[in-house]
């Protein structure tokens, strides 16, 4: 519990991440959970003895005027985005995939805030960001953490409860509005959950939540690698299935990779629903883009208004293109600075400018990199050490719809950690 109860003021979310040492994850609770989907205990073991980081034992804390704040930067955002000229901008660099328009928007964007203290700074957009499904279990399988602090999670779910399971009714609707947007009343019938080796990967428990999450609406559903799929007679097909939407969960963000090629060639030619999609990644979640979101003279170029700039010129972090002209410029100022690749993710060859070599420079320069003012995280303390936090919020059409925390230490976050992993998220009035 949050110590010194004999005082009468209410702690801030700062004072709570330092001093709270409360455990708040119900493992119990976990397992019930996770029992009602799978009797065999096997999901709950891939997630407490496979991926025993992959949950936190703490909640982290926020204060309403940090999260308003973060609201309106996404807000912001989302207003500059949807303009043509922006849109025509940015495209002008993304890959051939993204210029074929659809009406799907994409499902789970990542907006990723570090906590500074001038305020949340956006470090980066994510497309098909990961772990919501995961976090909505997570969030129901707590115990309460500091009687003194209102027990509300963040964003659509902070309103009063429709049912017992708000989240995943959110994200079944989300995918029922991606479908009706490509195909207006027609039933949705199937889909493929869709990754480069999915057995493999990290978040392959949260495949299986979906899988389970979608059978419940009566969609059949599988869980493959693109290569496995194949693109005939007008349809997109995994062995004798039609497909008719994707939830696309690759890396691969163009679908540019020989093993995409039918998911490709039946995506440009409407013949599968995808989300997210090529032009999503594009507009969203290519580091560059923030290089121009932050820009002030780009911005009032494609008429934006004051008050939206000044939003954005507080709330993204500082980011620039590297160029090699300015070599050493960027070289001297390193330690002051984050380099991401262009189409990164999930920190994949990202590096903090003061652990930088010169040889990984010099293999910079080569490619599409930016250089981001590097911005300290806010930490949490426990008893399991000091542990640094961001903040995911998942976003639909404009709309939040989770906030998760992530705790790590190091560059990155890993879920390695002891004591780290997904976090949940509370609201301090």
């Amino acid at each position: 519990m949050y110590p010194n109860p004999t005082s009468h003021s209410t702690p801030n979310a700062e004072q709570l991440n330092s001093d709270c040492r409360c455990t708040s994850l119900n493992r119990k609770a976990l397992r019930a959970e996770l029992a009602k989907l799978d009797d065999n205990d096997a999901l709950y073991r891939m997630i407490t003895e496979e991926r025993p980081h992959l949950f936190a034992e703490s909640a982290v804390f926020i204060d309403r005027d940090c999260l308003d704040r973060q609201l309106h930067i996404i807000s912001a955002l989302e207003r500059v985005i949807s303009l043509p000229a922006y849109q025509q901008h940015v495209l002008t660099h993304a890959p051939d995939a993204a210029q074929f328009f659809t009406e799907a928007q994409g499902v789970f964007l990542g907006y990723d805030f570090h906590l500074s203290a001038a305020g949340p700074k956006l470090i980066e957009i994510n497309s098909n960001a990961g772990g919501a499904l995961i976090n909505a279990v997570l969030i129901r399988a707590q115990n309460r953490c500091c009687e003194i602090v209102e027990h509300r999670q963040p964003g659509k779910l902070d309103l009063p409860r429709q049912s017992s399971h708000p989240a995943e009714n959110l994200f079944m609707d989300m995918f029922y509005r991606e479908w009706q947007a490509e195909r207006d009343l027609k039933p949705l019938r199937s889909i493929a959950i869709v990754d480069h080796d999915p057995l493999n990967q990290y978040l392959w428990p949260e495949f299986l939540l979906f899988k389970h999450l979608f059978a419940q609406h009566q969609i059949q559903t599988v869980i493959c690698d693109p290569a496995e799929l194949s693109h005939r007679d007008g349809a997109l097909w995994h062995g004798d299935l039609k497909i008719d939407l994707v939830y696309n969960r690759l890396t691969d963000f163009g679908l540019e990779a020989e093993s995409c090629l039918a998911l490709r060639e039946a995506y440009l030619t409407n013949a599968v629903v995808l989300t997210p999609h090529p032009r999503n990644h594009a507009l969203y979640a290519d580091k560059r883009n923030l290089a121009w979101l932050g820009n002030d003279a780009f911005l009032q170029t494609i008429g934006v208004d004051e008050n939206t700039r000044s939003v954005l010129q507080a709330g993204i972090a500082h980011t620039v293109l590297v160029e090699p002209k300015n070599a050493e410029w960027f070289w001297s100022n390193r330690k002051q600075l984050f380099f991401k690749p262009a189409k990164g993710y999930g920190s994949k060859a990202a590096y903090r400018g003061d652990k930088l070599t010169r040889r990984v420079f010099e293999d910079i320069l080569q490619h599409d990199y930016v250089a981001q003012t590097l911005v300290k995280p806010s930490e949490r303390h426990l008893d399991a050490g000091e542990l640094k936090l961001d903040l995911r919020h998942y976003v639909y059409r404009g709309q939040t719809q989770l906030i998760c925390a992530r705790l790590y230490q190091g560059q990155t976050t890993n879920f390695r950690t002891p004591g780290g992993g997904f976090a949940q998220v509370l609201v301090v009035s």
